[in-house]
């Protein structure tokens, strides 16, 4: 184009990133490999929106734009930006561009564009294209009923539990590192189990094939094994002119593979994400896939780095920026904020827990009269318990709030149900959802259902052989309506729209025999029938709703508020991408921040020290660093006073404290003997010790 105006808005470093590469003769636009390093709230989602645009307004088909994100709403949300640049900058009656979001089908989440693929190339890969996805319950269920059939629950020594053996296989396939060496490093206390889970996932594997079944970590796998086959990886990417990539430091080693996979030359490919933000490799995002990727490449990809900050006065991010000096491996960054005036951040030492609940409540009051919103505060802290004293204290006092973490829809048992009996339909190989389904009946048993399934799988799986079987006596009286609703639902000819009314209508009345209260739950289902009309059929529906689903109602614990406004409690890893005027830090010790699980590895206190960097650049105006010095030891007299003195974090450091405020309540105990006392001792000991042997 021979203007820039749609980047006009954008500060030089946005606008390199957004624009790199150059236009080819007549139409379309090649870059080399490029690295955005976006610093938290330099405005990441916006240069990369920005990019799509410019790719469009040079040519580049939206079409062969592959965008891969962590959610589905992100990919939405690139798509709807895209489209107004493109329209303001075409003018409105203008028709070219207008069609972006229709046009750009290829932008989701790594999965969702993963189990796409699967089933455009499913016959060169010998898989049925009409697999279900299993949910990550339905994955433990299904491993459940392999470990009673394997004979692993009954071992004289505890065997895992289904859903750590879920954990430690995604563990393995998301790392691609050997069974054994994930069991040592990540699951100790299983090590003792190597062949016997070795045979467990065996037996899965086999059973997900038998009955055309993927998990959710097999849309990845299968995804980097097809990439593997050179003529097949090379007719995948050539789909693609441009592939950009969302948040790269979340990536595991196998969307990494995937994506070298898809342009091996680097050719049009654009990865954003901030180093000092990686905080999950309890899920396998390796953070050396931000830090290695210039170098995955010849030559070497272009690295630009945004550190406007439009979030954060300049205090937070001279706290930020302090605290991330003390990384030794990194892309230095120094945060700039676009507001310069603020208020230091304060590090407040409390008594004990019970202090540091009533501190924070009573600046959460004084904030609110200060004209600042309870929903525009929030809490942060590292582990989900860390907030139990300071919601009862939240009660006594009448403050609203709601905590991030809460069921997803589809961990709620009715939602589970009436799912259950879409996927048998779809897939009548699916025995995890036909054993959940006929359990829902009165009298059928896990016995009496896996009698079904055998009598279902030995006449060919039809539906019309249900008729034949003879159910429990207490089953009898419903088992013909739930015969002949598996065979409506079961019709191919028959169409997707009233599938979900005709299931519903099926399993109200069991619903209203298995769940007290039920009228809440009802409505649940009757959203979910709302929501199956945008989607064109059964597999869509049912696959985008495994991947990405919407929070869950009715199952939340607690009343629900009717308040106008409510105060935030979150988990740090829950808090990412979002941020608050006003934050408050729970917790900040040693063994907390780093986690008292996290001291015996260098990698491990780094991923915390970014934990940290997280927490702290959530906030916009003010931030305080909440420390308590007492913490009362578990189990003794209700009126005992045994307690032990947390350690100051070792994040602490001159140069951390030199950018807070440090405040003492009345009461703290900061005499010299207590101070002492609570310092910790200097050296890691215990890393020593465990160091010689």
């Amino acid at each position: 184009m021979s203007t820039l105006s749609h980047l006009a808005r954008l500060n030089d470093a946005q606008r390199g990133a957004a624009a790199y590469g150059e236009a080819l003769p007549g139409r379309g636009f090649r870059s080399g490999p490029l690295l955005i390093v976006a610093g938290a709230g330099t405005g990441k989602t916006d240069t990369l929106a920005h990019r799509v645009a410019h790719l469009v307004l040079n040519g580049v088909d939206p079409a062969r734009i592959l965008m891969l994100t962590f959610t589905r709403r992100a990919a939405s949300e690139m798509r709807r930006r895209a489209h107004e640049l493109v329209r303001v900058t075409l003018g409105e009656d203008c028709g070219a561009g207008h069609d972006i979001p229709q046009r750009m089908t290829w932008a989701g989440t790594f999965h969702s564009v993963g189990n796409r693929l699967l089933r455009l190339h499913a016959r060169e890969l010998g898989l049925d294209p009409q697999f279900s996805v299993l949910d990550r319950s339905d994955a433990a269920d299904l491993l459940d009923v392999l470990r009673q059939e394997l004979g692993l629950a009954r071992k004289e020594q505890r065997f895992p539990r289904k859903d750590t053996c879920l954990q430690v296989y995604s563990h393995r396939v998301n790392t691609q590192r050997p069974l054994k060496e994930c069991l040592e490093s990540a699951f100790p206390w299983c090590a003792a189990w190597h062949e016997d889970l070795t045979r467990l996932y065996r037996a899965y594997v086999e059973r997900k094939r038998r009955d055309s079944l993927l998990d959710y970590d097999d849309l990845l796998l299968y995804w980097h094994i097809m990439m593997s086959e050179p003529a097949l990886a090379a007719r995948v990417g050539a789909r693609f002119d441009h592939v950009l990539v969302d948040e790269y430091q979340d990536t595991n080693s196998l969307q990494a593979g995937i994506l070298h996979a898809l342009k091996p030359d680097g050719a049009g490919v654009a990865v954003v994400g901030d180093d000092a933000q990686s905080i999950y490799s309890f899920r396998a995002a390796a953070v050396e896939n931000i830090l290695g990727f210039p170098d995955r490449f010849a030559p070497r990809a272009e690295v630009i780095t945004l550190t406007r900050n439009y979030r954060s006065t300049q205090p937070v991010l001279d706290l930020a920026n302090a605290l991330m000096a003390g990384s030794a491996r990194q892309y230095r960054k120094e945060l700039r904020s676009s507001r310069e005036e603020g208020a230091r951040p304060r590090l407040v030492a409390v008594t004990d827990l019970q202090s540091q609940a009533e501190y924070v409540c009573g600046e959460i009051l004084r904030h609110r009269e200060a004209s600042v919103p309870l929903r525009r505060q929030a809490v942060l802290f590292r582990s989900s318990s860390h907030s139990d004293l300071l919601e009862i204290e939240l009660g006594r006092r009448g403050i609203p709030f709601v905590k991030y973490g809460g069921l997803r829809f589809l961990d709620a048992g009715h939602v589970k149900d009436l799912l259950a009996i879409l996927r048998w339909a779809d897939n009548p190989r699916n025995t995890v959802a036909a054993f959940r389904t006929l359990q829902l009946l009165p009298g059928m048993g896990p016995a009496n259902a896996r009698r079904a399934i055998e009598h279902f799988e030995a006449h060919g799986r039809s539906f019309e052989a249900l008729r034949r079987f003879g159910p429990p006596a207490a089953s009898a009286a419903d088992w013909p309506r739930l015969t002949e609703t598996m065979l409506t639902l079961g019709d191919p000819d028959r169409p997707w729209a009233g599938q979900l009314y005709v299931a519903r209508q099926w399993y109200r009345p069991h619903l209203e025999r298995l769940y007290e209260p039920y009228h809440t739950r009802l409505g649940d289902l009757e959203q979910l029938e709302l929501l199956s009309g945008q989607y064109p059929s059964r597999e869509r529906f049912l696959t985008d709703l495994t991947l990405d689903p919407p929070a869950a109602t009715s199952d939340r614990a607690g009343k629900p508020s009717l308040d106008e406004d409510y105060l935030v409690l979150s988990t740090i890893h829950s808090a990412k991408g979002m941020e608050w005027d006003t934050v408050y830090l729970l917790n900040f010790v040693d063994g907390t921040f780093p986690s008292e699980f996290a001291t015996g590895k260098p990698e491990l206190i780094e991923e915390e020290r970014r934990l940290l960097y997280v927490g702290v650049t959530r906030a916009r105006n003010d931030l305080m660093l909440i420390e308590p010095l007492k913490f009362h030891v578990t189990k003794q007299h209700r009126h005992g006073d045994a307690h032990v003195y947390g350690g100051r974090s070792r994040f602490l450091t001159d140069a951390v404290l030199e950018r807070l405020e440090v405040v003492a309540l009345p009461g703290a105990d900061l005499t010299e003997e207590a101070a002492e006392e609570r310092a910790g001792p200097a050296l890691d000991l215990g890393a020593r010790l465990t160091e010689m042997w």
